[in-house]
């Protein structure tokens, strides 16, 4: 049996309180994109887990599939599977990927194995792998609080538009983003602010990483003019970086305007 787990991009982005437990509270929107990897499972005599494609420098017990069968498995007993996951959405780019492999891995293994189990008892696990794990259970836009894990469903298509994502080869740590930060409030709310026209996005709605983040990284505020300069009606880094995204009205081709950089561009769902 085989799923597509796909990427999300942060509409917004900001960053309200720090909290008595060290991390911090955000308001953001998170927006599923039609960027997939590829995960399988077929029957085995033993436990075998492959990555192909990007390679993720890790060890196998840190990577989220696994952690995923391992969580499954305390409670419901699986059986031995041959995993494979071909890896095409970039980490350290603020899209959710290794959280999308995670959450569609407990949905892929819940379908297999005929396990039963509840979408919300699914949100429920996947939500201790991650924070925003449990997005990717119903995979649909959500108004995202708390440390990215308190999901409100929003009204929201985008399928009328096209998207344009690059990706250059700068990792950024979610630690490094968040120690450049001082929170406050936003001006205005993100969920009034997706209410207005996309045209005027551009001038409403702000990811609180970027001012720091193109600081110390100004080829990916160069990226963003860039896509401006193209025609994007919004264009923004997503979550923490590095990736950023241009929304368009009709289909991109500027490949070649970013040769050393992983390129996306396709229509949005």
């Amino acid at each position: 049996m085989i799923c597509f787990p796909n990427a999300k991009i942060n509409l917004g982005l900001n960053i309200v309180s720090k909290r008595p437990d060290g991390y911090h509270n955000i308001e953001t929107i998170f927006y599923p994109v039609p960027i997939k990897d590829a995960l399988e499972v077929v029957e085995s005599k033993k436990l075998t887990f492959i990555q192909t494609g990007i390679p993720i420098d890790a060890p196998l017990e840190k990577n989220l599939v696994m952690k995923a069968y391992n969580l499954l498995n305390v409670q419901y007993p699986l059986p031995p599977l041959d995993i494979h996951l071909l890896k095409a959405i970039p980490f350290g780019a603020g899209l959710g990927g290794g959280s999308a492999d995670a959450a569609f891995m407990l949905k892929l293994l819940n379908d297999f194995c005929n396990l039963n189990i509840s979408s919300t008892y699914l949100e429920k696990m996947s939500s201790l792998l991650g924070a925003d794990c449990a997005f990717f259970i119903h995979n649909t836009p959500v108004f995202a609080s708390g440390t990215g894990n308190i999901f409100e469903p929003i009204s929201l298509s985008l399928k009328d538009y096209y998207l344009c994502l690059i990706k250059p080869e700068i990792i950024i740590s979610t630690s490094e983003a968040y120690s450049m930060i001082k929170p406050s409030q936003p001006k205005l709310s993100l969920k009034k602010i997706i209410s207005q026209p996309i045209e005027e996005w551009k001038d409403l709605m702000v990811n609180d990483f970027e001012k720091n983040v193109f600081i110390r990284h100004p080829v990916i505020e160069a990226i963003k003019n860039t896509l401006y300069e193209e025609g994007a009606l919004y264009a923004s880094m997503s979550g923490s970086g590095s990736s950023v995204f241009g929304i368009f009205k009709t289909p991109v081709h500027i490949k070649e305007k970013f040769s050393s950089c992983f390129v996306w561009e396709g229509k949005l769902e």
